[in-house]
């Protein structure tokens, strides 16, 4: 059904995204709207059950708006039980030209399917409803209700924005805005356990460019990749301002991360990073063990690093450690 009156557009959301979806012989024409419902066209869902159209009064029934196919008497306990939720899955929308059309949710086609199957497993259909429950079984083995979903985001593109939007999510939950006041996130054993299977003297100090290689490889780089990247960008190396040949950040990765998810996280981790080099004889012994845990091969390199009388020595391009 179409409708170029544009009354009431206000409450009548835009499609921002345009396709069509292959489905057995048929081609399916699909939309995604601005707040993400993923929507087939009218004319799609009856192409999709070969049927016509009908009348225009006669293609939606009062209630739960189905195609009018699905009205029928001997359906009813059907349609009551699969749509006892009370959704309403027909649709208004603004297509690309600015007419307002009528649409279904996309995730009631293989409910329309389940409907017909299941009724003709009880033996209720009649002859024409069983031509209809031949073509919800093709239907039905193509797709689910996720899998209609991802047809239609490859279809008009909207796969990256929803790709966009998850990893914004993540961010969220990982990253804050604005970096936290420093505080100590890294326990002394951390570095004590790491000196000691290195064979290291430790005297209370940390820095150095090999350490903070460790430093990334065995705890922030085990974080979700995109949140490293991105307390990476707000957190980006600078110059010394006294030695232009060193870099260093100006804050320390932590800082960065949120109080309900990133900070638990990374305690947790470093609880469990401990406890493998606790019990690990060497430091071949550990890596092995975190490499076989975290699914991660050794990427460090130690060239350039100088190690004298048991002590590091920072090189010219020092990297200060991110603890």
């Amino acid at each position: 059904m179409e409708n170029t009156t544009e009354t009431n557009q206000e409450q009548i959301l835009k499609a921002t995204h345009f396709g069509k979806i292959t489905i057995g012989d048929k081609s399916l024409t699909c939309a995604v709207l601005e707040d993400g419902t993923r929507i087939l066209s009218s004319r799609a869902m009856f192409k999709a059950f070969d049927r016509s159209r009908g009348s225009l009064n006669s293609e939606f029934m009062t209630g739960e708006n189905l195609p009018i196919f699905m009205t029928s008497n001997n359906l009813k306990p059907y349609v009551d039980k699969a749509l006892s939720t009370g959704e309403n899955f027909s649709i208004k929308y603004i297509s690309r030209d600015k007419r307002i059309l009528d649409g279904y949710k996309a995730t009631i086609l293989p409910t329309i399917c389940d409907i017909f199957l299941q009724a003709r497993i009880d033996g209720v259909l009649t002859q024409n409803q069983e031509l209809l429950a031949i073509v919800s079984e093709i239907l039905v083995r193509s797709l689910s209700k996720i899998g209609v979903i991802a047809l239609i985001d490859e279809a008009t593109g909207y796969q990256s924005e929803r790709e966009k939007d998850e990893l914004q999510k993540l961010l969220s939950l990982y990253v804050r805005e604005e970096y936290l006041p420093w505080t100590r996130r890294f326990p002394d054993e951390f570095y004590k356990e790491m000196f000691r299977l290195k064979g290291w003297d430790y005297k209370g100090k940390a820095k150095s460019p090999l350490v903070g290689q460790y430093t990334n490889k065995f705890v922030y780089d085990v974080l979700p990749e995109p949140v490293i990247e991105e307390i990476k960008k707000k957190n980006p190396l600078v110059k010394n301002k006294t030695n232009t040949s060193k870099l260093h950040r100006l804050h320390r990765h932590h800082q960065y991360l949120t109080d309900n998810t990133g900070i638990p996280h990374l305690d947790k981790h470093l609880s469990s990073v401990i406890t493998l080099m606790m019990i690990s004889d060497t430091w071949e012994e550990f890596e092995a063990i975190f490499n076989k845990r975290y699914c991660v091969y050794d990427n460090i390199k130690e060239e350039g690093i100088n190690v004298v009388e048991n002590e590091i020595i920072c090189n010219e391009n020092e990297i200060i450690c991110n603890c």
